[in-house]
């Protein structure tokens, strides 16, 4: 059982890199993203619209992928080692 435990916490750890690595290639695509569409977009209307829809994808996503940066940090740091056992 302790072999068990010992492996889940490996796996744990592995995730958490792999979260936060995905959290920061998610903002980077998105501003890449963002940066090519309204880059593309027509001049007058048309751009403010696109600028506007992709200030508000990025205010709501950005918190989001912080989010799972913190969680694959404390992953990384072993905090969910020491949960409760039934």
């Amino acid at each position: 059982m302790q072999y068990l435990y010992s492996l889940m916490n490996k796996i744990k750890q592995v995730l958490g890199v792999l979260w936060m690595i995905l959290a920061v290639v998610l903002v980077l695509f998105m501003f890449r993203q963002a940066y090519l569409k309204v880059s593309l977009a027509t001049a007058g209307i048309m751009r403010t619209n696109t600028l506007l829809q992709w200030i508000i994808i990025l205010l709501v996503f950005i918190p989001i992928c912080i989010g799972l940066f913190i969680f694959g940090r404390y992953a990384l740091n072993r905090e969910f080692d020491e949960l409760e056992k039934e």
